[in-house]
């Protein structure tokens, strides 16, 4: 993925560590994988300080620190993994989307790290851009009722085959290009800030990769 020149020299070390995975199978649930959901929210609420101190620790510190400068005010809208993380540690579980996503916020919880996945089947992944947002460009993203219109601070990834934004980085994906059920081939994207060393991202693509290897099986019958 290319990244706008400006925001390469504005965010040194912004970027992406990049996960391709094809001939997946992805169901709506997995027994297994809901089992492994407990064992993994259960050590995290064993391990993991108290709900007051979680936005201090430090893979949530540089992503707040981000969202600050992108005009995303992260005590509304949180990083992923610390959204995920409050979720757990309230008591709650991760939710149930599908496998694939299951498997992946299974990751971002255990690591901190923010993921994104976009089905290959809806994007190109030789033509992404990261670059700034547009004022009054609109956005929708998964979950969204209704389109917004960014302001012109944030950061978004563009599929310049279609001219769609694919996300606004790190922290919403688009609606248009998720992964469903009928997904097959998909690009994981670790996502990396100011302040978080790649080999955060690297253990983070290898848990990840691990995960969805174990709950969505390959098309060949690989596990």
């Amino acid at each position: 993925m290319e990244i706008q020149k400006d925001l390469a020299e504005a965010f040194p070390g912004l970027g992406v560590l990049e996960l391709k995975m094809e001939g997946l199978v992805v169901r709506k649930t997995d027994r297994a994988l809901e089992e492994f959901k407990n064992e993994v929210q259960e050590r995290v609420r064993k391990t993991t300080r108290s709900l007051s101190e979680v936005k201090d620790l430090q893979v949530f510190r540089a992503y707040r620190d981000f969202f600050w400068r992108v005009g995303v005010d992260p005590t509304k809208t949180r990083p992923a993994g610390e959204a995920l993380t409050r979720r757990v540690l309230s008591g709650g579980s991760i939710p149930t989307i599908n496998t694939f996503v299951d498997s992946y916020n299974l990751a971002s919880l255990e690591t901190h790290i923010a993921i994104a996945a976009f089905d290959l089947a809806r994007v190109d992944e030789s033509s992404l851009l990261m670059r700034r947002a547009t004022l009054g460009e609109a956005f929708l993203g998964i979950g969204m009722p209704s389109p917004i219109q960014l302001k012109g601070a944030e950061i978004v990834i563009e599929d310049l085959s279609s001219r769609r934004l694919v996300a606004v980085y790190p922290y919403r994906d688009s609606d248009d290009s998720k992964v469903t059920e009928e997904s097959r081939d998909v690009l994981l994207m670790m996502c990396g800030v100011p302040g978080l060393d790649l080999s955060a991202l690297e253990g983070a693509r290898g848990v990840c990769k691990e995960h969805v290897e174990r709950f969505c099986k390959l098309s060949d019958g690989q596990p």
